[in-house]
């Protein structure tokens, strides 16, 4: 988990449960509209991508930023796009607005 115990307040669980609440499966090609605008967000399978929406919500600017810096969090570029279009993968997405995360689960 991202947060450790000292940082999970009720708030912070009741939003998680929420936004857990919130991701769906989805196809890229429901999403290539909102690539088109630039608001989704690729998030790296290692990560959790709760822990990120709730970062991302809670505006935790040092958690982005260090996943940013990694490239575990990021905008795909247009191949990335065409390779999601084309294989069809399994994707999970949850909305914190104005962003559109998206990561694709393997195995």
């Amino acid at each position: 988990m991202f947060f450790d115990a000292a940082f999970m307040t009720e708030p912070t669980e009741i939003l998680r449960a929420k936004l857990n609440g919130e991701t769906a499966k989805v196809a890229w090609a429901e999403l290539q509209r909102h690539h088109a605008r630039g608001v989704v967000v690729r998030v790296a399978g290692e990560l959790d991508l709760i822990d990120v929406a709730v970062a991302l919500a809670m505006d935790n600017g040092a958690a982005v930023s260090q996943w940013m810096h990694a490239g575990q969090l990021q905008k795909p570029n247009d191949d990335q796009a065409r390779d999601w279009l084309a294989r069809d993968p399994d994707l999970w997405s949850v909305v914190v607005a104005p962003w559109v995360l998206v990561q694709e689960k393997t195995g």
